[in-house]
C-alpha cells in the first residue's frame, strides 16, 4: 500500500500542469489601512453594530465610568464581581458589592458563580462591531480567556482611542503571540432549527462601555 501510494503521489507531483507551478505566491495585501470616517462617525457605527448584535451599550466619559459600572451592576442585582487584574480598582469605588481581581491562581470553575466580570479591550472594529481581547501574563487589562468566556454576564470597556474602522486595521494592532478572543455581541447560536439560543459558549449578556 505504501509503495502504491508513493507512486500515485509521485505521478501527481510530476504532472505537466503542476510541474510549472510557482513554488510560492506573494499574497496581495492592498488592504484599507486608514479609516474613511471621523471619530464621531466611528463611534456611531460601532454603537449601531453592537446594538444590532443585541449588546447593551453605554456611552460614557472616563470620569463617568465608575458610576456607570456601579449602576449597571446594581441594575442586574450583582453582588460578586471579578475583574481583570490590570484594571484600576477605583473603577469599583461606587459599587456596594464585592469586586475582586481575577488571576491564574483562581480556579476558573468558580467564575461560573460570580454575578458579572469586567474587562477592558485591546482594539475594536467599528465596521464589524468586533471587540478584541488578548490574554497577557501578569496584570493584563483583558484578563485570561476564561474570565470572558465562563461567566454569564460580561462588562467590557472599549476606549474610543482603540477603535478602528476595518478588520485589517484591527488585526494590525493585535499581537500574534498572545491568545485572542474576538467578541461580536453576546454568545449565541442558531444551529438547531434556526432558533436563536443565547449563552451557549460564552456570556449571555454583553454590556459595552464606549468611553470617550
Amino acid at each position: 500500500m505504501a509503495t502504491a501510494k508513493e507512486e500515485i503521489l509521485t505521478r501527481i507531483r510530476n504532472a505537466h500542469q503542476l510541474s510549472h507551478s510557482p513554488t510560492s505566491v506573494e499574497p496581495i495585501r492592498e488592504y484599507r489601512t486608514e479609516s474613511p470616517l471621523d471619530r464621531d462617525e466611528l463611534r456611531d457605527m460601532l454603537v449601531d453594530r453592537l446594538v444590532d448584535y443585541k449588546a447593551t451599550v453605554k456611552k460614557v466619559s472616563s470620569a463617568e465610568l465608575p458610576e456607570a459600572i456601579a449602576s449597571v451592576l446594581q441594575e442586574h442585582n450583582a453582588h460578586e464581581v471579578r475583574y481583570a487584574q490590570g484594571l484600576d480598582s477605583d473603577l469599583f469605588s461606587l459599587f456596594d458589592g464585592t469586586a475582586l481581581p481575577d488571576g491564574v491562581t483562581v480556579d476558573p470553575r468558580t467564575l461560573n458563580d460570580v454575578d458579572a466580570v469586567v474587562t477592558s479591550s485591546v482594539v475594536t472594529s467599528a465596521q464589524t462591531g468586533t471587540i478584541c481581547l488578548q490574554s497577557e501574563a501578569g496584570a493584563g487589562k483583558c484578563g485570561r480567556r476564561a474570565l470572558s468566556l465562563v461567566p454569564d454576564r460580561h462588562l467590557c470597556i472599549v476606549h474610543m482611542d482603540s477603535v478602528v474602522y476595518g478588520v485589517p486595521e484591527m488585526f494590525a494592532k493585535l499581537s500574534p503571540e498572545l491568545p485572542t478572543t474576538l467578541i461580536s455581541g453576546p454568545s449565541a447560536t442558531s444551529d438547531i432549527e434556526l432558533v436563536r439560543v443565547e449563552g451557549v459558549h460564552g456570556p449571555r449578556d454583553l454590556i459595552v462601555f464606549v468611553v470617550d
